[in-house]
């Protein structure tokens, strides 16, 4: 698949112009709502569907330069916290476009720069305000209900107007959008128009703290937008300090300080299922396999404290899926052990092992006759010059196998786990012979064995002695499967069992095979979204409240810029000279307008995203239509939080405001969203920069001159 057909203008900069045609390829994939795209193979022809940014880019052509920086990039956020790359890519071609565009305004690189990394820094520390502590959220997990998954609601369309499912969902989503016509909807993803997006409240507890005060933030100097008329100043968490009233005093420098504040609510979560509920954007199935495997783990954590009270801790990295495409969704669940899949030839072996205890030999390499540990490996510049030497080899590796089969038989072994490969005449010889190998386990699989069952992993299998062979490890076959399914996969699952061992594996199925790898990434985004969560304490409250607050504060920043001139670059560039500091004034206004155009670029295409608006447009003046009510509140991130806080308020009709007290709030992950963020721009301004290729070989000679403008060769 190549890159989005887009006219590139070699007057402009090609590199933004490159990432924003990069970017274009993955818009549909912004949201709760995704369309997926089907990738066809032109060699091979094989097809497959994907919703992911990853899969997105393993298609694309990125061999230019600036294409391999955005892969890295995605690649970077994949790894790290395998969530927010969607995002990620959306905002680099947001941002591309807004730095492409002040260059045509003529603002200099340099304060483009520094005026989006201060802009960025400052909507960072702006939204800490709309941060949800997490407490306790295991405390209450015995005995109380489980994730309830799509039987009882849907947030794939909006995260604060869900609607219950049922025969009637038609008619129930024509009388909501009547109803929502008349209202007002702030954050949502789907853009349905809703007063209040707090009019309900989860099957959880969640509680508002009515006496809790906001931390004080750091005054600093910085000048205030005009209050044009109002009794209220428009405020940012970065140079005013909340307290009481909304009383301000004026001080002799020209700024406004708040003497007190009316304080918003703050919210908390402390129960499982509402956070689950909250990060699953969508995914319920695949989050209620992570439930499952939480409540799963948590179950045997307590099995082996025993009375001990060390706090549970979800443990993502003993959590494994076993893909099994073909076979109906209804075979998808969680189970305890390790299941993974073996050829049908292994039926007659496997039901000869089950129901009965085995041992296990551990092999942390692969298992070749030829295979030498790091540091070990025979040179690759050694070649066979005769046909002699090559059977003397093929006969080395009769021998090698012979004494490894004879190794298994005196420990009375028939299960060995490798983690790299295995020779294929050592499986058919130890099939044969009643032993089951099983090649490319994870090293976390092989450790969780190793505690259980007493084994040590060894390098090669001539080291194995006694001391090395673990016991008590069981092996079924999973469960039975239709015949006509086992035709199409000519596999089978296998499940690998110890007392005690701290494993859970989580199996996927799906009768189109390309869908498979669509669940396998839901599955792991939903997981890593809780992972993060627990791991920080603390989530955001989602549904593009974030995003909305950033858009709010920098378009105040860029009024105070206008009201203020030269005072408001006080606080953002130091020993400057006296025409940069003029270029600040005259741009910074300029930059981060556009800036915040990203933003606005990111909440229209949420709401278009889901059909709720006929085109970006309208939702981008439904988005300013509250960025009006955010602005006239004198303090944007308290409207948020004021606005979470209205529960019953009576905007909705009264005939289905029972039904919307049970819609969870969203929430989202705050690391790896800010991490994204920050990627982002950090990648724009990297390109932004670098104006000229260098390309070194001989290759550069075939170049057509008329393709060479704007590169310089060396």
């Amino acid at each position: 698949m190549v890159m989005a057909c887009r006219v590139i203008n070699k007057r402009r900069h090609m590199g933004l112009q490159q990432l924003s045609s990069f970017a274009e390829t993955g818009r549909t994939f912004l949201g709760p709502v995704k369309s997926s795209k089907f990738i066809i193979d032109e060699e091979c022809h094989e097809t497959v569907l994907i919703s992911s940014t990853v899969r997105l880019l393993e298609s694309l052509d990125l061999t230019s330069a600036v294409g391999q920086l955005l892969n890295e990039a995605i690649q970077a956020q994949s790894n790290t916290y395998r969530t927010g790359t969607s995002t990620l890519l959306f905002l680099v071609g947001a941002w591309s476009s807004a730095a492409e565009e002040c260059l045509h305004l003529g603002v200099p690189i340099s304060l483009i720069v520094s005026v989006m990394s201060e802009g960025l820094n400052s909507c960072i520390e702006e939204v800490v305000s709309l941060q949800v502590p997490i407490h306790n959220v295991f405390d209450r997990m015995v005995n109380t209900k489980t994730f309830s998954g799509p039987e009882t609601f849907s947030v794939s369309v909006h995260p604060f107007l869900q609607i219950p499912s049922g025969t009637g969902l038609i008619q129930k989503e024509r009388d909501l959008k009547d109803v929502a016509s008349q209202s007002l909807a702030i954050y949502s993803l789907s853009g349905r128009p809703v007063k209040s997006p707090q009019l309900f409240r989860s099957q959880a507890k969640v509680e508002a703290d009515e006496n809790t005060s906001q931390t004080p933030q750091t005054l600093k100097n910085s000048p205030l937008a005009d209050t044009r008329c109002r009794k209220s100043v428009l405020t940012h968490s970065r140079h005013f300090s909340r307290t009481g009233n909304n009383q301000w005093i004026s001080k002799p420098d020209g700024f406004l300080e708040q003497l007190s504040a009316a304080t918003p609510k703050t919210y908390r979560c402390d129960d499982l299922v509402e956070l689950e509920v909250g990060l699953s954007h969508g995914g319920h199935s695949s989050m209620k396999l992570v439930d499952e495997a939480v409540r799963l783990q948590y179950q045997n954590a307590g099995m082996q404290q025993g009375s001990c009270t060390m706090p549970f801790l979800f443990d993502i990295s003993r959590i494994f899926t076993c893909c099994l495409p073909g076979l109906p969704e209804t075979f998808s669940c969680v189970c305890p052990g390790y299941i993974t899949v073996v050829s049908i030839s292994s039926t007659t072996l496997i039901k000869e092992l089950q129901n009965q205890p085995i041992r296990v030999v551990l092999v942390e390499g692969d298992l070749t006759e030829n295979y030498r540990h790091l540091g070990f490996n025979k040179s690759a510049s050694i070649k066979t010059v005769s046909e002699s030497l090559k059977l003397q080899q093929d006969g080395s590796e009769e021998l090698w196998t012979d004494h490894v089969l004879q190794v298994l038989i005196k420990f009375n072994v028939n299960l060995v786990l490798a983690q790299g490969n295995v020779s294929e005449c050592l499986l058919e010889k130890c099939t044969d012979n009643k032993r089951l190998v099983i090649g490319s386990v994870n090293g976390n699989v092989m450790q969780a064995f190793a505690e259980a069952s007493g084994a040590v992993q060894v390098a090669y299998i001539t080291q194995v002695n006694e001391n090395c062979v673990g016991n008590g490890v069981c092996v079924t076959i999973w469960r039975s499967i239709p015949f006509d399914a086992v035709d199409r996969i000519n596999r089978m699952a296998i499940m690998l069992k110890i007392e005690g061992i701290n494993l859970v594996t989580v199996v996927l199925t799906s009768p189109v095979t390309a869908q498979m790898q669509t669940k396998e990434d839901t599955f792991w985004t939903c997981a890593y979204r809780l992972y993060h969560a627990l791991k920080e304490q603390k989530v955001f409250l989602g549904g593009g409240a974030v995003e909305f607050l950033c858009l709010s504060h920098l378009q105040i920043l860029a009024e105070q810029s206008v009201k203020k001139g030269n005072q408001g670059c006080s606080g953002w560039l130091h020993n400057t000279s006296s025409w940069l500091a003029s270029s600040v004034t005259q741009y910074r206004p300029t930059v981060l307008k556009c800036l915040a155009n990203g933003w606005r670029r990111y909440l229209s295409t949420l709401l278009y995203n889901t059909a709720s608006y006929s085109s970006e447009f309208e939702a981008s003046t439904f988005i300013q239509h509250h960025l009006q009510n955010a602005a006239d509140s004198g303090s944007p991130s308290s409207y948020v939080l004021n606005e979470y806080s209205k529960l019953n308020s009576g905007i909705l009709n009264s005939d289905i405001s029972d039904k919307l007290e049970q819609i969870p709030r969203v929430y989202d992950v705050v690391t790896p969203k800010i991490e994204a963020w920050r990627r982002a721009l950090d990648l724009v301004l990297l390109v932004l920069q670098t104006d000229s290729e260098i390309i070194t070989g001989l290759g550069h000679t075939q170049i057509n001159l008329q393709e060479s403008e704007g590169i310089l060769f060396l």
